[in-house]
């Protein structure tokens, strides 16, 4: 059965100084501004891992665990000194193999939100791990990305606050629509994923669409051209991650990363339109989440 949906709220940084993020106290230690999990990561696409890692600590992250591909680990925990690096066994696909899971027993109670999808390969094999991780991330946010969102197929609906960031090719191999009857729609496709999944659902492209499953619908027109480019969906399942970690709610934490987003690319953009990179989009996010809070 269709929910109809809520009219749609427009999310621009007047929306978001009604809705502030939790506060953090002065005083906060790392662990008070919350533990994040990081699976990501593959031996042809490690700086998947890298991005989404980095966003998160730019977004107020206190502590950071990344979970990669035992064949890229040790490279790992050189780029990314702030993180406890685990080295997790891979399929001979490059996925992630179930004998992994035990390597994150201890790690994942302590987690606040995890960041799950960037950068993996192997549908089968790590689609098969991510179905095996999601329970031990039943107390947290989870945010799935990339190959991580077949998991809505195979476990949905779900059972745990999940957020999913498809853009509309990816929401067409989801959810069985064609591409077109997506892009007509964006709206009605995102709210009926949402209810579908139980998901927390953000519809990616030049306009993007959050949906809930209780019918609540946000849109924001982001209008970078030069957001559009290799990395930048990693970057922003970071930052959405990020914020869970710190406290926000998963439709709180996608809204203010969005716009959050979409801010950073606009700053980089003063120099030029197109030609920044993903990886400079994580810098600006401080002073980006500084005047969006003002």
């Amino acid at each position: 059965m269709k929910r109809e949906a809520a009219p749609s709220t427009v999310l621009d940084a007047r929306a978001l100084k009604a809705w502030p993020l939790p506060e953090i106290a002065d005083d906060a230690d790392k662990e008070e501004r919350g533990a994040i999990l990081v699976v990501a990561g593959s031996r042809e696409i490690p700086g998947a891992a890298l991005l989404a890692a980095t966003a998160a600590l730019r977004a107020g992250a206190g502590k950071l665990v990344i979970a990669t591909a035992a064949s890229v680990a040790s490279g790992m925990a050189l780029a990314m000194p702030e993180a406890r690096v685990i080295a997790l066994p891979e399929t001979a696909a490059g996925g992630l193999g179930v004998e992994g899971l035990a390597r994150l027993q201890d790690v994942a109670p302590g987690c606040a939100a995890a960041v799950v999808g960037p950068g993996l390969m192997d549908e089968e094999g790590s689609g098969e791990f991510v179905a095996g991780l999601l329970p031990w991330l039943a107390h947290c946010t989870v945010v799935l990305d990339a190959l991580a969102m077949d998991a809505a197929g195979r476990t949905s609906p779900f059972a745990q606050p999940v957020l999913l960031t498809p853009h509309a090719g990816e929401m067409a191999h989801l959810s069985g629509r064609g591409k077109k009857e997506i892009a007509a729609d964006p709206q009605r496709a995102a709210l009926d994923a949402a209810l579908g999944w139980n998901a927390v659902v953000a519809l990616k492209g030049a306009t993007t669409v959050i949906a809930t499953p209780d019918g609540r619908l946000w849109t924001h027109r982001a209008g970078e051209a030069g957001l559009a480019t290799s990395g930048s969906g990693d970057t922003l399942a970071g930052i959405i991650g990020g914020l869970a970690a710190r406290g926000a709610t998963p439709e709180q934490a996608c809204a203010w990363g969005i716009v959050l987003h979409a801010t950073a690319g606009a700053r980089l953009a003063s120099a030029g339109p197109l030609g920044f990179l993903a990886r400079e989009l994580p810098a600006e996010v401080p002073a980006a989440l500084l005047e969006l809070s003002r």
